[in-house]
């Protein structure tokens, strides 16, 4: 899968975000430099690898989470891992599920911002499950179904449509064939922290998604009062718009 998210970004981005020096700039004066960039589920941590390598030429400190997706519980800790490892302010982003993951655990006294990217926003007490739920069905949220383990997967027929229409069709179809399980307790579990009740936060709305809507994503937004930037692209918004995503989470960078 890393190979294929890979020539999904060498596709998309060649020319701007791949391609230039190799020397690092710094960050603006006052800026946080540290990055943790927590993924979803059914994808691992290189779709974050389009906005980790412009953030990186810009000079921050950038970690990609590897998520188990066992359970809540696994994915912040492993979130928390990370955040113990930065030397000073960090900027804690969450794609999809991820963002119940930074939910959890940005708590963190080391995160002075937050940045959901098409991304769930529990308050206390809620869960995946129950989000899904109460927001407006979709496409690819009705395409995901459990195995015979309870491991919980996107429909490979549906999955290109439903979650990466915007990417070439040969990588959205490797992807669907390729896709990470999530457990269904990780699905059930609520957060008992809402992290954004107490940090600075932002939201990149995906205007096109078709597996979590922009409705719901919307929604999600008015209630934490983030600071909010729309893009018209699908789930996958974090490779095919992630010139904007990192722009946004740069701007939420600079909140002391």
């Amino acid at each position: 899968m890393r190979n294929i998210l890979l020539s999904a970004a060498t596709v998309l981005l060649a020319g701007t975000t791949l391609v230039g020096s190799v020397h690092s700039a710094e960050p603006p004066k006052g800026a946080a430099h540290n990055i943790v960039l927590v993924h979803g589920a059914f994808v691992d941590q290189t779709s974050w690898q389009p906005v980790a390598d412009i953030l990186t030429k810009k000079g921050y400190n950038v970690t990609l989470v590897e998520n188990p997706l066992t359970s809540l519980a696994a994915d912040v800790d492993a979130t928390k891992q990370a955040l113990a490892k930065q030397d000073g302010r960090t900027v804690l982003v969450g794609h999809s599920w991820g963002g119940i993951v930074i939910t959890q655990a940005g708590d963190d006294p080391k995160v002075s911002a937050l940045v959901y990217v098409s991304a769930f926003a529990p308050n206390v007490g809620e869960s995946l499950a129950s989000l899904s739920k109460a927001g407006p069905p979709t496409e690819g949220g009705n395409a995901i179904h459990p195995d015979d383990k309870g491991n919980l997967y996107i429909d490979p027929k549906v999955f290109p449509s439903a979650v990466a229409a915007d990417l070439p069709a040969e990588i959205a179809a490797h992807l669907a064939a390729s896709q990470l399980p999530l457990n269904h307790v990780a699905f059930e579990a609520p957060v008992t922290i809402a992290a954004w009740r107490d940090k600075p936060t932002f939201d990149v709305i995906s205007t096109k998604d078709k597996l979590l809507a922009p409705e719901a994503q919307k929604l999600f937004a008015a209630r934490m009062k983030a600071q909010i930037t729309e893009v018209a692209g699908s789930h996958a918004s974090l490779v095919v718009h992630a010139t904007q995503v990192a722009e946004v989470i740069e701007k939420a960078a600079l909140v002391k």
